[in-house]
């Protein structure tokens, strides 16, 4: 019976289908057939298991509509009955698909308190990482039934770090068995089905702009569209030489370079701490960071001002970079703000850590960055990351555009790193890195009357 209406799976979606594992990654592409799999394992395990509770979980109500609901309807017609109100299928056997929407951080407290055996999330990456995982807390149950959830994802969205962490990096946390997660990626051309069907569809791929085609058409997860910073880079390969990275091996900090400090404050949500050497030649290093989170991400751990400082304060008085070091502070002017009592910036004083106001132009203080991030003809940036400073290395990856201020960043992100980076740019600017255009050779063939330039990155490479 099940043949009869769910047709013949590709290889990829029958190694899907198949896959027993508790965190079950699907796609990475456009195109994959994705939806397909999920309503085809639903039912397949609705049949196999009577009295076994599935849920299928996407952004927005319209998305579940159009992609599963009136789908099922039609498979299902005579076979499983379905609640309108409810939004639940209910097989003769007492199998259930329930389906649920989640948009927001409200939507996902909502499912504290369900359970549910088999849990699918649709475009995971265009959830948060915390949605879900409260979505995925909800798989439990006392009984006899697998359970499982399901992730199907393409590149990009607000979940793209998480997804990409557990089922492309596979890099685990506390907590995390890597053993439990599989990943089956599924490009367009899998999908003999719709390449059949809709030939033109893998053409409408190869003509999107280059950011778009890697990520829909070839999967690529380290570029995605809407990501801001998408020059950003870490090449463990370039550590040492320093070529078409932002993130390097760390190094001791010749005498002569100033040091320079910059902070974001947060209470509920981390404050973020940078500490910077810039070079002779005005490349600035982040070299040392502190920053006040939970180990979840966009959790603050509610220090007050006077523990932030205290913590900043013994840093630059015990660390080798900064021991014994004039360090220039620039912070976000909000802290001097007094409305209600003392500022932030008092607190600052009683540490003996002093800062200008940072200059809080944000569309300016991003281009800044841009700035300092492009690589020029040879492959250096005129910024470095120290391969220590995970937050920044973290957070900066996932940073996004704002879907209504589009030049802008999106305020809702944990973007206390970029903040503070941002106001360390601005109090040092540059002008955009050029590449040198070819000279026309003209009546000097040798090109003698053009003034030389040593090379900027002469003695960098020799640090």
């Amino acid at each position: 019976m099940i043949d009869l209406y769910l047709g013949e799976p590709n290889e990829k979606q029958d190694l899907f289908l198949k896959d027993t594992h508790r965190h079950v990654g699907y796609g990475g592409a456009r195109g994959g057939g994705k939806s397909w799999a999920i309503r085809a394992k639903a039912i397949i395990l609705c049949s196999k298991y009577p009295g076994i509770k599935c849920l299928i979980v996407r952004r927005t109500y319209p998305e579940l509509e159009e992609n599963h609901i009136r789908k099922l309807k039609e498979m299902l017609h005579g076979i499983a009955t379905y609640n309108e109100q409810k939004k639940i299928h209910t097989f003769p056997n007492g199998s259930t698909i329930s389906y649920r929407y989640c948009r927001n951080d409200a939507d996902a407290d909502n499912y504290q308190g369900s359970e549910y055996d088999i849990i699918f999330i649709d475009e995971a990456t265009q959830m948060s990482e915390e949605q879900t995982k409260k979505i995925a807390a909800c798989n439990r149950g006392v009984n006899n039934f697998p359970k499982r959830v399901y992730y199907t994802c393409n590149p990009g969205g607000q979940g793209h770090g998480y997804i990409k962490r557990l089922f492309i990096d596979r890099h685990y946390e506390a907590g995390e068995n890597p053993e439990d997660y599989s990943f089956t990626q599924a490009l367009v051309q899998d999908n003999k089905a719709l390449m059949k069907a809709d030939p033109e569809y893998i053409k409408n791929l190869e003509a999107l702009p280059p950011k778009l085609r890697e990520a829909w058409l070839n999967g690529s997860w380290d570029i995605f569209e809407g990501q801001f910073f998408e020059e950003f880079r870490d090449d463990p390969e370039h550590y040492i030489d320093r070529k078409w990275t932002h993130v390097i091996e760390p190094f001791d900090i010749p005498i002569g370079w100033n040091i320079y400090r910059s902070y974001d404050f947060g209470y509920s949500k981390p404050f973020s701490c940078g500490w910077w050497a810039m070079d002779y030649e005005g490349v600035l290093y982040r070299i040392l960071e502190l920053y006040g989170w939970t180990g979840i991400p966009n959790e603050g751990v509610k220090w007050s001002p006077d523990k932030q400082f205290e913590e900043i304060a013994k840093v630059e008085n015990q660390h080798p970079y900064l021991k014994g070091r004039q360090i220039f502070g620039v912070a976000d002017p909000a802290i001097w703000n007094a409305d209600s009592g003392e500022s932030v910036y008092e607190a600052a004083l009683r540490h003996h850590l002093f800062f200008e106001k940072g200059d809080n132009q944000r569309i300016a203080g991003w281009m800044q960055m841009h700035y300092r991030m492009a690589f020029d003809e040879n492959g250096y940036p005129m910024m470095y990351i120290f391969s220590n400073c995970k937050a920044f290395i973290r957070t900066i990856p996932l940073m996004m555009y704002d879907e209504t201020h589009v030049e802008d960043l999106d305020t809702d992100l944990e973007d206390h790193p970029a903040d503070e980076s941002r106001y360390m740019c601005m109090s040092r600017p540059i002008k955009p890195v050029i590449a040198n255009k070819p000279i026309a050779v003209g009546d000097d063939p040798l090109n003698q009357r053009t003034p030389k330039r040593r090379s900027i990155y002469v003695e960098r490479s020799r640090i």
